[in-house]
């Protein structure tokens, strides 16, 4: 798992560029406290850090970790004059700071104002698989259920000063990358790893990390990798997040195995589904990809955990989901809470502080 955390200060509610006092003070930290295996990086603007757990197999051990690491970091944050705050997108705007390494700063120079003006934090899991010919019969088969996982996660409805419309803001504004979103079928390993070098030797890209499909195998370990997700104030959220993707890597291995056929979803037809989903996050409705029209989100969600029943069964994670459900359906998600927030108080300084204190676990 890996969760990328929003630095501010608490007083005016605006990013702080303190990532990298933040991660040598964490770091420090988290070895002398044995937080996990994990660790924490500087990302691509000074505004923000990520986190990541170790490997694990019991979610409870990766909830354990993830607190763990959203403690450390909110007290290096304190340390350095500033707050951490699980948001997708900043509510009060910042500079645009970039950070400091060359890869970074090659990617501002060639990216202009969407290297600096996309500050954004995700939430990305990591599904190991046995090889890539596993991870590419996954990513066909779990990319028309992508869309359901934006909806749970979003939580960014605010965004330079304004509240956007969206639940999920993140997902547009990542859209300006020229890599991003869903991607067609790919079919076969060698097709999914001909297109991304085809991709970076257009020139555009930098390299194979600004490969930002929703979906893409990992760079750097034997898993697939689903980036769709938005950074979630609540963990429990997050949690639910990681058994469905799991259980939809896991479902959608079986499938391969057995010789079923990838669904054909037009990649257009996917893009307006994603649309869908950040537009209206949870309580609006969703597109429908068996039909192709809309429903409620909780009919399309409530499809996905039947679909992936069996998957939850067997790493015991569907009680998990199911509460985490019910509790989607009776408070909302995180862009639910940081709107009713905003409407208690009329200040976006105020949807920054409950955030900071919710993400220290306070």
């Amino acid at each position: 798992m890996e969760e990328e955390l929003l630095l501010v200060d608490v007083h005016t509610g605006k990013p702080r560029s303190v990532a990298s006092q933040v991660v040598a003070a964490a770091t420090d930290e988290g070895n002398a406290h044995a937080a996990g295996e994990g660790g924490v990086e500087p990302e691509l603007q000074r505004y923000m850090v990520e986190t990541q757990s170790s490997v694990a197999s019991d979610l409870s051990d990766v909830d354990t970790e993830l607190r763990e690491w959203r403690r450390v970091v909110a007290h290096a944050a304190r340390e350095a004059g500033a707050g951490v705050a699980a948001l997708a997108t900043a509510p009060l705007g910042g500079a645009g700071l970039i950070s400091s390494t060359p890869r970074y700063q090659r990617m501002a120079e060639r990216f202009g104002p969407t290297a600096q003006e996309v500050l954004t934090c995700g939430c990305h899991v990591h599904v190991g698989v046995e090889s890539d010919e596993e991870g590419i019969a996954a990513i066909d088969r779990i990319r028309a259920w992508l869309p359901v996982i934006l909806a749970i996660s979003a939580n960014s409805p605010f965004y330079n000063g304004r509240d956007t419309g969206y639940a999920s803001y993140r997902s547009q504004l990542w859209m300006r990358w020229p890599s991003a979103g869903p991607t067609d079928t790919f079919g076969t390993a060698e097709a999914y790893h001909s297109l991304v070098s085809s991709m970076v030797e257009s020139g555009v890209l930098l390299d194979e990390g600004m490969i930002y499909f929703d979906a893409r195998l990992s760079r750097r370990y034997p898993t697939v990798e689903i980036r769709v997700a938005d950074v979630c104030i609540d963990l429990e959220d997050t949690l639910v997040v990681a058994a469905l993707c799991r259980a939809l890597v896991e479902t959608a291995a079986a499938e391969a195995a057995r010789g079923d056929p990838a669904p054909q979803v037009p990649t257009s037809l996917l893009r307006l589904a994603v649309w869908r989903a950040a537009h209206d996050g949870v309580g609006g409705v969703l597109v429908d990809l068996v039909s192709r029209r809309p429903r409620s989100w909780i009919e399309v969600m409530r499809d996905l955990v039947i679909h992936v029943h069996d998957s939850l069964e067997e790493f015991g994670d569907i009680e998990r989901v199911e509460v985490g459900i019910d509790r989607l359906t009776r408070v909302g998600n995180g862009a639910t809470s940081q709107r009713r927030t905003f409407a208690k108080t009329g200040q976006l300084v105020d949807v920054v502080v409950e955030a900071v204190r919710r993400t220290a676990g306070r």
